[in-house]
């Protein structure tokens, strides 16, 4: 006991001998050239998010997976300040962790809870256009941030594409009809889709009427001849055959029946009579067409009309027959345009020698348009950023930096569109993962008028409204 004692004497001793001296040195001391040294930088600034949102703590803590918050050393933090030759990097204002247009000159939370996050003087070139990106090569990577040059291309044929559906020529359909009331007693063409030839007999009527002229006919042929001509031109006037005249002249004998012949070739697309029915002085019998050429009217897009011209050729693909283009003229371009669809109709004339085109068949349709010889400056279509009131596309300026330049357009090709004025030749834009910068690039352009005019505002705590859409 005595000598255990006697230890814990000499245990004692040494550590009130030795602690006042380590507390001291827990204080970081210069070293002769004036610099921390190395144990002193590697001090804990905060502790950061282990799933790597933006969210820090001053103090160790945990999220609510139970994972614990990981610190971030001075040294770290540092490294981007010692390359540019300073100590430490100015906080130009905080952002919201969240995107949101809004900053603060100092720290604070969002309604979250969440950190507002420090911009850095050195982080964008304080000359640089609203809205200018920096973005390290690592990000650029993980982005999948594709570029091409602007260049000069020749203005080529272009194919304008479009749907539309076959539907009748009509100029080439047909009415049947009888200019005599009465009664349909035989109909020689009887079924719809049947072909007529024509001249052909499609059906006979009987009409007194009828009967009456030819008697008078025959009675004024028996007393004088001019009364037999002018009875002749009421015959015609009835649509009365030549042949059927011929034989009242050659037989004398009126026929109680009247044929009614087909006035042109075609197909018989419609035909309400039967026989037994009383029909009436011009009422349809039949409705023919000539399927020789069929209309297909295609539905333009607004932007492409321009560019449509008659004569224009034109190929067309059907479901019904896939791997066969069909080919055919534009011939009229109507002259209103649908206020829901916002597209024109144009006239396309299809030649149908084997009638295999049916009346309302839905097609796909490529009008090759006009040809200019010059050349213009072009970029691929992807790398346009369309609004609906300006359109955008993003410049490659060297050094991860990427601007927003607003351009005009002109025509479009199938996978490129002509810029009038925005971008110069042999400059790169942004053709892949360009809404994403995009909209970083509209959050530091809303970001950067703010803190512009924070500087100018006496009131720093009423942030100016910026239109981050731009």
């Amino acid at each position: 006991m005595r000598f255990l004692f006697f230890f814990l004497i000499v245990v004692l001793s040494a550590v009130s001998a030795t602690g006042p001296a380590q507390a001291q040195d827990t204080t970081p001391q210069s070293n002769a050239d004036g610099k921390q040294p190395a144990a002193a930088e590697h001090r804990i600034l905060y502790y950061r998010n282990p799933m790597g949102l933006p969210d820090t703590s001053p103090t160790p803590k945990k999220d609510p997976m139970g994972m614990d918050y990981l610190p971030v050393y001075a040294d770290e933090a540092g490294q981007d300040a010692k390359k540019s030759g300073s100590g430490e990097r100015h906080i130009l204002y905080y952002r919201n962790p969240m995107g949101l247009p809004d900053t603060s000159p100092t720290p604070k939370k969002d309604s979250m809870g969440m950190d507002y996050l420090p911009v850095y003087s050195d982080e964008g070139g304080q000359d640089d256009p609203p809205g200018t990106v920096r973005i390290s090569p690592g990000r650029l990577q993980t982005l999948g941030v594709r570029t091409e040059a602007a260049i000069m291309r020749p203005y080529a044929a272009r194919s304008v594409r479009a749907t539309g559906s076959l539907q009748f020529d009509e100029r080439h359909l047909a009415a049947v009809t009888t200019k005599v009331s009465g009664w349909v007693e035989h109909l020689a063409v009887s079924a719809t889709g049947d072909r007529v030839k024509r001249g052909q007999v499609l059906a006979e009527i009987y009409s007194p009427d009828l009967v009456a002229s030819e008697n008078e006919y025959l009675v004024a042929a028996q007393l004088d001849k001019s009364f037999s001509g002018a009875s002749d031109q009421r015959l015609r006037a009835l649509d009365i055959p030549a042949g059927e005249i011929d034989r009242l002249r050659r037989t004398g004998k009126a026929s109680h029946r009247i044929a009614v012949v087909a006035p042109a070739d075609g197909v018989v697309v419609d035909k309400p009579v039967q026989e037994g029915m009383r029909v009436e002085a011009g009422e349809p019998l039949y409705k023919t067409a000539d399927l020789s050429t069929v209309w297909l009217v295609a539905q333009i897009q607004e932007q492409d009309l321009g560019l449509i011209q008659p004569g224009q050729q034109v190929s067309a693909t059907f479901v019904a027959y896939p791997g066969r283009n069909f080919t055919g003229t534009v011939d009229f371009i109507y002259p209103t345009l649908s206020p829901e669809t916002r597209t024109g109709q144009v006239r396309i004339i299809m030649p149908n020698p084997d009638g295999a085109l049916r009346i309302s068949m839905y097609a796909n349709v490529q009008i090759t348009a006009a040809v200019d010889n010059q050349p213009v400056l072009a970029v691929p279509s992807s790398a346009v950023l369309d609004s609906g009131t300006r359109q955008i596309v993003l410049v490659a300026v060297g050094e991860g930096k990427f601007q927003p330049r607003t351009v005009r357009l002109g025509a479009r090709g199938d996978d490129w569109v002509q810029i009038l004025n925005g971008v110069k030749e042999g400059e790169r834009v942004v053709v892949g993962a360009n809404f994403l910068i995009d909209a970083e690039s509209n959050l530091r352009a809303a970001l950067q008028g703010f803190t512009d005019g924070a500087k100018s505002s006496p009131d720093q705590s009423k942030p100016a409204q910026q239109d981050v859409t731009q």
